[in-house]
């Protein structure tokens, strides 16, 4: 009896030793302070990223059909992608 006493007394000191070491991680914590329970929109961390709309996309294209015809790379290219896609895909 006094061993079967020993094993339980045991696993719950091992097993609320685990969740305190859980809790008191050095990593920080990527979730906000609320609890999500009470939230009504999920976190910015788990959100889908939004679908570009068809006329985005075609901009989007054009644009790198166009520096890509002009054999820009790197810096230039993001620059000249960027006024592009402001202009709506006439450079």
């Amino acid at each position: 009896m006094r061993i079967a006493t020993m094993f339980t007394t045991a696993a719950f000191v091992a097993l609320f030793s685990v969740s305190a070491m859980a809790q008191t991680a050095t990593t920080p914590s990527t979730t906000t302070t609320t609890p999500s329970a009470t939230t009504s929109t999920p976190s910015t961390t788990t959100m889908k990223p939004k679908a570009m709309k068809p006329a985005q996309t075609a901009v989007s294209k054009a644009c790198s059909t166009q520096a890509d015809a002009k054999g820009l790379h790197g810096k230039a290219r993001a620059k000249f992608r960027s006024d592009c896609k402001k202009n709506g895909g006439k450079a």
